[in-house]
């Protein structure tokens, strides 16, 4: 099984034409709507080359995802969207190209999801307090993985007709001071950074306009991820507007941190810009898959088959 950036990338064929990438997808392993091998062809459809799946705190998926993407002609990192306590809030940062097999990284992923385990059984038992029974049993109908979130209740809240839609039910049930709502402490960035190093990944800050952190919070995000070995920052973005990838191309310049795009895809039904059609890359960047072999460094084809690794 290919588990590092440099065996998944088997079999490549020139079209002498840049690669498209999308390094931040989800699938049902955790909030995402359809399966790995289902998210991979759908991957293949829109034209995307290489793609990196990044479920909230676990890799269950990547093995099936690549078994997938041998089918499909696509290109799979192996990845997760890791859950941060920074300062008071939280920060998703991507973890590229990792080992899936490695221990240290498998051991706090799993701490991880321990506690997301006990969060859902006290959203619950908060939810049927407020009069709203079967929660959690519902929410894990929604998930094919250990991975259960708020996004899990908010589908079964609506599907029960308790909230029109998952915002309305985030808006009505599931935020800070709302009935359902649950805090949690999850990993500190430096454990992060660490899990991520020990599996031979990349450490990517994700979707960073989402946090809304104010100019100064932001340099001291960055200044922090930067001295504890982190790599890159989410540049190009599903969930940015333009303002935001800009604000994004500016903070990686400054802090000399690699440039990667993603389109945060969950769902077909999203309608934000993104899957298949991000923007590019600004090209003073450097992108976080600028030295993966066997891509080389100006994103074309090898001319030549390199054959199975694996």
């Amino acid at each position: 099984m290919y588990t590092t950036i440099e065996k998944v990338y088997h079999d490549p064929v020139a079209h002498g034409r840049a690669l498209k990438y999308d390094l931040h997808m989800h699938s049902s392993v955790s909030d995402g709507a359809l399966t790995p091998g289902a998210l991979v062809e759908r991957v293949a459809e829109a034209g995307i080359d290489v793609m990196a799946l990044t479920d909230h705190d676990t890799t269950d998926g990547v093995e099936a995802a690549i078994a997938a993407g041998d089918e499909w002609g696509v290109y799979v990192i192996p990845g997760a969207e890791i859950s941060v306590s920074w300062r008071g809030g939280l920060l998703h940062i991507l973890a590229l190209g990792v080992d899936i097999h490695d221990r240290t990284l498998q051991q706090g992923l799993a701490l991880l999801r321990a506690r997301r385990e006990a969060r859902a059984i006290a959203m619950g038992e908060r939810l049927a307090a407020a009069g709203i029974d079967g929660c959690l049993e519902g929410a894990q109908s929604y998930s094919d993985g250990p991975s259960i979130g708020r996004s899990h209740f908010a589908a079964d809240l609506v599907a029960r007709g308790f909230a029109k839609d998952k915002a309305a039910a985030f808006k009505k049930l599931l935020r800070p001071g709302k009935p359902g709502y649950v805090p949690c402490t999850w990993a500190s960035l430096e454990e992060v950074v660490t899990w991520i190093k020990s599996a031979g990944g990349r450490s990517v800050i994700a979707h960073p306009a989402r946090y809304r952190l104010t100019a100064s919070k932001m340099s001291r995000l960055c200044e922090e991820f930067k001295a504890l070995g982190g790599d890159g920052i989410e540049v190009v973005s599903g969930t940015h507007s333009a303002h935001d990838n800009a604000m994004a191309a500016g903070v990686a310049n400054r802090f000399e941190l690699m440039a990667s795009q993603g389109s945060d895809f969950h769902d077909p039904l999203q309608t934000w810009l993104g899957f298949g059609r991000l923007p590019a890359l600004p090209k003073e960047l450097t992108p976080v898959w600028h030295d993966w072999d066997p891509i080389s460094s100006d994103d074309a084809y090898r001319a030549d088959r390199l054959g199975s690794t694996g």
